[in-house]
């Protein structure tokens, strides 16, 4: 746990997987890249689905919700997926939160290793929503890119991770920068998709980002010209992250990044010119 002034903002990963060196690093060569990340011995890279869970305004919020517990064995084989911490829902009731308990989901998109735990299958096998007291937000954009997939982006976007919410009336579409709760934000940062969105934090002078899939590891966020090969309009990518990266800088913003397992809480520090991220300890237990 760690805090960005009055926000109480807990890690809680939902899984690691291993995946291809070519995803998360596209065209950036290996040695380039090899600097900052270890790969196994089929050329593998571990890559981690850090959830939030943020206690603001008297509500639990959770932002994103891994890759949730609907997948295919033959997937979780193919990607050697593991859950060193359990599920989100398992990470959940170690910091005493019952599905019931939480009031908001905020898919930062609907990619299925971001709101694969949307949903979840009932006794009888039944798609149903995982949290039955929650609205869930997501940018209208998004949803509609996902409700009618291409030949590239089928493989990811999945209806039952999101219709079940339209069926039940859960489902927020949001138009744009929405605040969340006073001091808490989202807003619109495309590249990786056209509408994926990031959340902003600003309570006591301090500033924080959850940063999601701008910059899947913090080394991408300090590196405009290095995107993953899973960024749809990877030009648009990197205008969005000199913003921020010049937003980061200027408020000593806290950053976090869902995918790196070895730094996924870190500042920013440098200059535009020559940005570098520096890891932030805190306290995973808790």
């Amino acid at each position: 746990m760690f805090k960005i002034g009055d926000f109480e903002i807990h890690l809680v990963n939902d899984a690691r997987i291993m995946g291809d060196w070519g995803g998360p690093f596209g065209l950036v060569p290996r040695a380039l890249w090899s600097k900052y990340k270890q790969v196994d011995e089929m050329g593998r890279i571990a890559m981690d689905h850090h959830c939030l869970l943020v206690r603001a305004g008297g509500k639990n919020i959770v932002v994103d919700t891994g890759i949730g517990t609907k997948i295919e064995q033959r997937y979780a084989d193919f990607v050697s997926l593991t859950r060193p911490n359990g599920t989100l829902i398992d990470g959940l009731a170690k910091l005493g939160v019952k599905p019931a308990d939480v009031d908001l989901v905020i898919n930062t998109h609907l990619h299925s290793d971001h709101c694969g735990g949307n949903t979840c299958f009932d006794p009888g096998g039944k798609v149903i929503p995982t949290f039955p007291r929650a609205e869930y937000w997501v940018q209208r954009l998004e949803c509609a890119d996902a409700s009618f997939p291409n030949e590239r982006t089928r493989g990811t976007y999945f209806a039952f991770n999101f219709e079940p919410l339209m069926e039940s009336g859960q489902l927020k579409l949001l138009d744009g920068e929405t605040e969340v709760v006073s001091g808490m934000r989202t807003v619109v940062t495309p590249g990786h998709t056209r509408a994926h969105q990031s959340v902003l934090f600003e309570s006591g002078g301090q500033y924080g980002m959850y940063v999601c899939d701008l910059a899947s590891f913090a080394v991408h966020f300090a590196k405009l010209g290095w995107m993953t090969a899973y960024d749809v309009e990877p030009l648009i990518t990197l205008e969005t992250k000199r913003i921020w990266q010049k937003w980061a800088l200027k408020h000593d913003a806290t950053l976090i990044f869902i995918h790196d397992a070895d730094t996924p809480v870190c500042h920013a520090v440098g200059s535009a010119e020559k940005l570098e991220v520096v890891p932030v300890e805190f306290d995973w237990q808790d």
